[in-house]
C-alpha cells in the first residue's frame, strides 16, 4: 500500500491530538498540514520501523518540538487574554509531560509507544506522566452541563465528573433544554454528544450557548472521524465512545487550560 494511503486513515485522529495539544481548530490542523508537508519533502525520513501510526506521531512530534521555543523572555502586551492565561497554565506542566498525557490518555498509545513518539525513554515517560496527572490533582474546579440522551451514559460522565472533583451543573437531553439549562447555571465547561434522540444536535446546541458565554466544549461521539476532516469548522475537544475516564480526564484538563477563567 502506497505511504499517502497508510497515512490517511490515521490523519483524523492525527488532527484530535493537534487540536487538543494546541486548543485550537486551526492551529492544530495547521501542525498537521505542516508535518505532512515535511513528509511529502523527505518521504524517506518518514519511517522508522515502528509502524505507520507511531511514526507519523514521531514526525508530528519533531515539528512540535521545532515550534514550541519558549525563552521566558516574552511580553504579555498585546498578547490575546486566552493565550495569556493558557500560557501561565502551560508553565506548570512542560510542553512534554502534556503531549505525554494526551498521547496516552487521549490517542491510547503506551508508555513504550510515547517514549518512541517523543523521542525518550520509558522511565522520562513515567516520570512526566505522574508529574502531568499530579498537576491535575492540583487544578481549578468547575461546574459542567452534561448534554447526553442516553441515560446510562450521562450518568456515567456524571459519575466522572464528581470523581475529577467538578460539578455536574445539570444534565441534558435536546438542543432547547441544553441551552435552557446552561443559561439558569453556573456551567464553565460543556461534555456534549453529537447526536440527540430527538434529532437535534449536541454540536448546534453548543453553538447557542457559546453565543451566550465563551466556555470550553468537548464533544463525544462514536464517530470521531466525521468530525475530523479539517475541512470544515469543526470541534477542538473530541473524545470517542466508548470511553475511559483518563480520556474524560485528560480532555476536561486540557479543554480549562483554554478558558478565559483562568486570566486571573
Amino acid at each position: 500500500m502506497p505511504l499517502g494511503e497508510e497515512i490517511r486513515g490515521h490523519l483524523p485522529y492525527l488532527r484530535r491530538y493537534a487540536r487538543a495539544l494546541t486548543g485550537s481548530q486551526q492551529h492544530g490542523d495547521n501542525f498537521v498540514h505542516t508535518t505532512l508537508e515535511v513528509i511529502v519533502a523527505e518521504p524517506n525520513e518518514f519511517s522508522a520501523g515502528h509502524g505507520t501510526r507511531i511514526d507519523l506521531y514521531r514526525n508530528f512530534h519533531r515539528i512540535w518540538e521545532s515550534a514550541y521555543i519558549d525563552d521566558g523572555e516574552g511580553s504579555d502586551d498585546g498578547e490575546d487574554p486566552l493565550v495569556r492565561a493558557a500560557n501561565r497554565r502551560l508553565a506548570q506542566i512542560t510542553p512534554l509531560g502534556r503531549q505525554i498525557l494526551l498521547l496516552t490518555a487521549l490517542e491510547g498509545f503506551s508508555v513504550g509507544e510515547a517514549a518512541i513518539i517523543t523521542g525518550t525513554d520509558d522511565e522520562l515517560v513515567e516520570s512526566l506522566l505522574n508529574d502531568a496527572v499530579a498537576d491535575l490533582d492540583r487544578e481549578s474546579r468547575t461546574s459542567v452541563l452534561i448534554i447526553e440522551d442516553e441515560p446510562l451514559i450521562a450518568m456515567e460522565l456524571e459519575q466522572i465528573v464528581r470523581a475529577l472533583g467538578h460539578k455536574v451543573a445539570g444534565v441534558a437531553t435536546t438542543h432547547e433544554d441544553a441551552v435552557a439549562a446552561f443559561e439558569t447555571t453556573d456551567a464553565g465547561l460543556v461534555l456534549a454528544d453529537i447526536q440527540l434522540a430527538d434529532g437535534s444536535s449536541g454540536i448546534d446546541a453548543v453553538q447557542d450557548i457559546l453565543a451566550i458565554a465563551p466556555v470550553p466544549a468537548i464533544f463525544i461521539t462514536a464517530f470521531p472521524e466525521r468530525l475530523l476532516t479539517g475541512g470544515r469548522v469543526e470541534p477542538t475537544f473530541l473524545i470517542s465512545k466508548p470511553f475511559r475516564e483518563n480520556t474524560v480526564r485528560a480532555a476536561i484538563s486540557q479543554s480549562l487550560l483554554f478558558t478565559p477563567q483562568l486570566a486571573a
